[in-house]
């Protein structure tokens, strides 16, 4: 067997295709911010949907809006699961799913012990 190290000759590197550019960085910018806006809407999950329907909550754009800027709030100091607390209702929130996980009305919400969750929101209307 022979251990000689051997010259191999250097081949000319292969020429990829440039790659194109967008031309409008505005579009793909504005495609970021509908994703990011996207990704920070407030969702609400079947059995929350369901638990709404049951107990009569309705809650408003506004009021929708306002959980939604306070969870964004919370989620930026640490908090990943949310009691919310309305004039209307009381929803268990989680922050790193930006889900509401279920809904129960006000009255109801006074005499629960709520566990699993590591900040609380109050909101008034």
């Amino acid at each position: 067997m022979d251990h000689r190290i051997h010259q191999v000759p250097q081949h000319q590197a292969l020429q990829l295709p440039a790659q194109q550019k967008p031309k409008n960085t505005a579009q793909s910018t504005v495609d970021f911010q509908s994703i990011l806006a996207k990704e920070q809407e407030l969702k609400v999950s079947k059995h929350a949907t369901e638990r709404m329907n049951e107990r009569n909550i309705h809650l408003n754009d506004k009021q929708w809006q306002a959980i939604s800027e306070k969870m964004q709030e919370a989620k930026q100091k640490g908090v990943t699961d949310s009691l919310v607390v309305t004039d209307q209702a009381a929803l268990v929130v989680s922050a790193k799913n930006n889900t509401v996980v279920t809904a129960m009305a006000r009255e109801e919400a006074t005499s629960r012990i709520f566990t699993n969750i590591n900040g609380t929101i109050l909101i008034n209307d």
